[in-house]
């Protein structure tokens, strides 16, 4: 059988995935937090104010990590919690001045992270390789309809 490597698909993206997550946390390691601690701050960088709840669903962890997480982050001053005005129950979660800036040393570093990546890939095989990307998430979000959308193209 001829394979064009789509067979190998998902292990490259799982082992490209890896290899950037391994290379970065060796570059981060000297900033004092954890991975999970990092991926926690830049969700609270982008999104201002997101829920406990919030966060452990993109986190893809259990809710009582999330808290012990957002706990030790802190008691490090990496963060603070604000009660959301509408329901006092529901905890929001906001980086501090100190998160704010190491947020800023984290998107350099995986900007120079990715530049290393992508040596000896031309400009055109970037901007491929992302739109393509975008297109396979897309196809696999939630919700998606791919297979009626290939049913009926293949009836067009």
């Amino acid at each position: 059988m001829v394979s064009d490597g789509i067979d190998r698909l998902g292990f490259l993206i799982h082992d490209v995935q890896r290899l950037l997550r391994k290379r970065f946390e060796m570059r981060a390691s000297g900033l004092g937090l954890s991975s999970a601690q990092w991926r926690l701050m830049v969700r609270v960088a982008k999104e201002e104010g997101i829920s406990q709840a919030r966060l452990a669903e993109l986190l893809e962890i259990e809710p009582i990590s999330v808290s012990r997480l957002v706990d030790r982050m802190e008691e490090g001053g990496w963060i603070e919690r604000r009660s959301d005005a509408a329901d006092r129950r529901v905890r929001m979660i906001f980086p501090t001045q100190k998160a704010s800036a190491a947020y800023a040393e984290v998107k350099s570093l995986a900007g120079e992270v990715y530049e290393e990546s992508l040596v000896g890939v031309s400009p055109e095989d970037r901007r491929v390789l992302i739109r393509a990307l975008d297109a396979i998430a897309q196809n696999l979000t939630d919700g998606d309809t791919s297979s009626q959308k290939s049913t009926e193209g293949a009836a067009a």
